[in-house]
Formats: structure tokens, C-alpha cells, sequence
């Protein structure tokens, strides 16, 4: 058994959800700037995630929900998970962001599960509240540990990719550690880089 985990804001999907959810409440570009610096690992991951969806707080969740439906993949996103699948592979998608992005994606790219956080609505309309198993820092590599366990995957045989601070975490855990257009603070600790927007250049390492 193997074990592949992408992120998927920037890895699996091209772009960032909460800057398309953003987009239709006119305040793309102030929650964009600090999702950057969030990824930079210049903002704690939390506080910064508590900050950004406050910011949608009044957006209708039939609209999100819409906007989610139709999130654009990263080139290469299809071949790569069945390549992987083909090679044995359980593919799972870890994700900062959101249950209504990550769902759809998950469906489409015929991944094993997806763990995100849940967007709060009441009464059909965002609260700017957020829970969920994947709010901090840290929870990637506390995810990925759980799913080893109960997957009984070794380290040697988990391969993990990412864009930034938080899936830095992930990066102990696994000896193939893929920083996918990463930021600095991710290349430093992975052992493959990929710089270009295509998915598929990751195979070439496996």
C-alpha cells in the first residue's frame, strides 16, 4: 500500500478558493494579499484562515457552493492521480481550505477522500465562520499520521505535494516531498521540485 497526499488550493486546483469565493463580494484582492503571506508562513495559518472567511460573511452558500462546482484544476491534475492510482497509490487530498471545493474536485479526479473545513451557513447565507479538522499549522502532519496508521503506510512509501507553510507539516512524514510552484519556506525542506504548472512532471520522480 502507498500513499499520495496533495494539497489542493495551488497544487490540485489552480488557484485559491477563498480568493474565487472573495471575488463576488468585491474583496478578492484584500483576502488574496493575506492568503500570500499565509503561505509565505508570514501569518499564523489559523488566524489568518479566521480572517479570510470573516471576510465572506454575508455571501450567499448557494453561490458558494456554485463557484465550487466549477473551480479550474491544475493542468496534468487528471493523468497524474490515475497514473498514481494505476501504480498502487491511494490519493487523498488534504486541504487549509473548504469542503465545497474540495468535494467536487474530489469527485471529479476520482480521489480515495478529502479532508477540508467547513464553511458555516445559516439560513442560506455564510456566517464568516469556519470549523474543521484542518484549520492550523500543524494539521496536515497530524492528518497524515492518522491516515498512515490506519492505512498502514510506511513513510518510505508516502508521497506528499504542496504550495506552502502549511504543508510544511506534511513534509516529515513522507520521503518523497514534492513543493509544487512552492513558496521558499516549502523548497527548503522538499527533496522535489517542481516549478511549472503541469502536474504530470511530478511522475518523472516516481
Amino acid at each position: 500500500m502507498k500513499l499520495a497526499v496533495f494539497d489542493f488550493d495551488s497544487t490540485l486546483m489552480d488557484g485559491e478558493t477563498i480568493d474565487f469565493l472573495a471575488k463576488p463580494l468585491g474583496l478578492e484582492e484584500k483576502v488574496a494579499v493575506i492568503t500570500e503571506k499565509a503561505m509565505a508562513g508570514e501569518l499564523d495559518f489559523f488566524e489568518s484562515l479566521v480572517e479570510r472567511v470573516s471576510l465572506l460573511k454575508g455571501l450567499e452558500y448557494s453561490k458558494a457552493v456554485e463557484i465550487c462546482k466549477d473551480l479550474p484544476l491544475m493542468p496534468g491534475a487528471f493523468e497524474t492521480i490515475a497514473k498514481l492510482k494505476e501504480d498502487g497509490y491511494k490519493v487523498v487530498c488534504f486541504s487549509g481550505g473548504f469542503r465545497i471545493g474540495t468535494t467536487p474536485a474530489k469527485e471529479k479526479l476520482k480521489l480515495d477522500a478529502d479532508f477540508s473545513n467547513i464553511l458555516h451557513e445559516k439560513d442560506g447565507i455564510l456566517t464568516g465562520l469556519v470549523g474543521g479538522d484542518m484549520m492550523f499549522g500543524f494539521s496536515k502532519g497530524d492528518m497524515i499520521q492518522r491516515v498512515q496508521s490506519l492505512l498502514g503506510v510506511s513513510k518510505e512509501n508516502t508521497l506528499v505535494a504542496g504550495d506552502g507553510a502549511n504543508d510544511v507539516s506534511m513534509f516529515p512524514y513522507a520521503d518523497k516531498r514534492v513543493a509544487f510552484c512552492g513558496r521558499e519556506i516549502l523548497k527548503k525542506e522538499a527533496n522535489i521540485i517542481v516549478d511549472e504548472k503541469d502536474l504530470t512532471k511530478i511522475l518523472e520522480y516516481i
